[in-house]
């Protein structure tokens, strides 16, 4: 059992010692947000105006 416990204890250490997150990649993470952040507002105004004429329509 102890065999066992030791050989599981290993392959686990390796597997978190290769989630290391990278410069490069939070430079790709920041160059995906960048237009989104600069898009939501914009979405969320359509969002908002297609909401309040569907609302103008169904009451009248």
């Amino acid at each position: 059992m102890n065999e066992w416990w030791q050989s599981k204890k290993r392959k686990t250490r390796k597997i978190k010692e290769h989630n290391n997150y990278s410069l490069f990649e939070l430079f790709l993470d920041v160059l995906f947000w960048i237009p989104e952040l600069f898009l939501y507002p914009f979405r969320l105004v359509l969002w908002l105006l297609r909401g309040v004429s569907r609302l103008i329509a169904d009451v009248s």
